[in-house]
């Protein structure tokens, strides 16, 4: 098993970047010899990992740095960087290697604060691994003053250091950072590709596995979770009866509210797991005394702590809400393509006789407008409108078509 293998669909990203990991492999052999550095290296400093969501952009990231981390044996011979089996490989993937470092956030951006620490870091030797590799899985949520941060960093980079920066799209990357960077685009997986890794590595049903890379159209993540949480399929199942719900005002107003609570529920289940060890860890730290007081000096550490617990618990809720809107643009894609007579695949069979009624009592114009509505609503909440409100919106617009 090679370190590409749950690179989905990537044919043309694996072997661009296999290439690289051997220049790479054979870059640091000459430094180490001594010898003359290879001209025409396919290796740089910085990557742009884009693509659209579930397209593996991390997966592709974590795979890359697992290459350039790889000590097998049998790269003297002649063998690709990769193997999959050795220590560089496998605590790469894992996430346990000394110089492999995987910044994600679960909060709503990446400050300046934390962008420093990770330009410090980036600045150090590799300690046992050949590179030293920086993945940063949520590029599109630095900053400005966080990517200006980075840029210094991008723009002169130690001499061993690799940058793996991921977004959705080049445009949600400062022009000044993605210009610095080799760009790779991922594509959306096919759907048997999804189905057959579900059924490869992780065991699933075939008929349950196709119907979860169908319904989540190629989003590899979201097609695990579906295929083995009863309470996702149970969420996604109530998503898609809203369309049948908003005849009137009232049922709209209601399907909207039952939206935002579910998505809120998510975010305080989530949240609650992570928060109580998260305050208690830190209560520790600080040396809290017997019946929960804290020492003087402490109260703004537990303040910031607070504010972060806070803002992920925003970001978990328009994560759920996001990913209902989701489901929501793909029913009436499949509408669409009922009305328009096309042979395209639905994403939504299990409910086809939901399709088939709003197909029926609806015109093509109505339903572009009705997922207009839906993409409105996302954008709304990117910006920051109440949730209540945004989904109201939508809803209203989804009722009058």
């Amino acid at each position: 098993m090679s370190v590409w293998d749950d690179l989905v669909g990537q044919d043309r990203v694996q072997e661009q970047l296999g290439a690289a990991a051997q220049d790479a492999d054979a870059l640091v052999t000459a430094i180490s010899a001594g010898e003359r550095v290879p001209p025409g290296s396919r290796m740089t400093h910085a990557w742009l990992f884009t693509g659209p969501p579930g397209s593996g952009r991390s997966t592709a990231a974590r795979a890359f740095a697992a290459a350039l981390q790889c000590t097998s044996p049998d790269r003297a011979l002649g063998g690709a960087p990769g193997c999959g089996f050795c220590d560089g490989c496998h605590t790469s993937l894992v996430g346990t290697h000394a110089d492999v470092d995987v910044v994600r956030t679960d909060l709503l951006s990446i400050g300046v604060k934390e962008t420093r620490e990770l330009v410090r870091r980036a600045q150090l030797s590799p300690a046992v691994g050949r590179w030293q590799v920086i993945i940063l899985e949520d590029a599109d949520r630095l900053t400005e003053g966080a990517g200006n941060v980075l840029l210094k960093a991008v723009e002169e980079p130690a001499p061993r250091t690799v940058w793996l920066l991921c977004a959705p799209s080049l445009e949600d990357v400062l022009p000044t950072i993605r210009s610095r960077c080799r760009h790779l685009t991922l594509r959306t997986p096919p759907v048997d590709a999804v189905a057959d890794v579900l059924i490869r590595r992780d065991g699933i049903d075939p008929e349950r596995a196709a119907s979860a890379a169908r319904a989540t159209q190629g989003h590899i993540g979201r097609a695990r979770r579906l295929a083995t949480d009863e309470k996702a399929r149970a969420r996604r199942a109530a998503v898609l009866k809203l369309p049948l719900r908003v005849d009137d005002i009232g049922g709209c107003l209601k399907a909207a509210q039952e939206l935002v609570d579910t998505a809120a529920d998510d975010a305080k289940q989530v949240s609650e797991e992570v928060d109580v060890k998260e305050t208690e860890d830190m209560k520790a730290a600080l040396g809290a005394v017997a019946g929960g007081r804290m020492p003087r000096g402490t109260a703004g550490v537990m303040k910031e702590l607070e504010d972060k617990q806070k803002r992920r618990k925003t970001r978990t809720q328009r994560d759920s809400l996001d990913l209902a809107l989701t489901d929501l643009t793909g029913f009436y894609r499949d509408v669409l393509a009922l009305q328009l007579g096309s042979q395209i695949a639905l994403s939504n069979v299990d409910v086809r006789d939901a399709l088939d009624r709003i197909a029926r009592s609806s015109t093509p114009e109505r339903t572009l407008r009705r997922i207009e509505a839906v993409i409105a609503c996302r954008r709304a909440l990117d910006r920051n409108v109440a949730p209540l409100l945004a989904v109201e919106a939508m809803t209203m617009t989804l009722r009058a078509g």
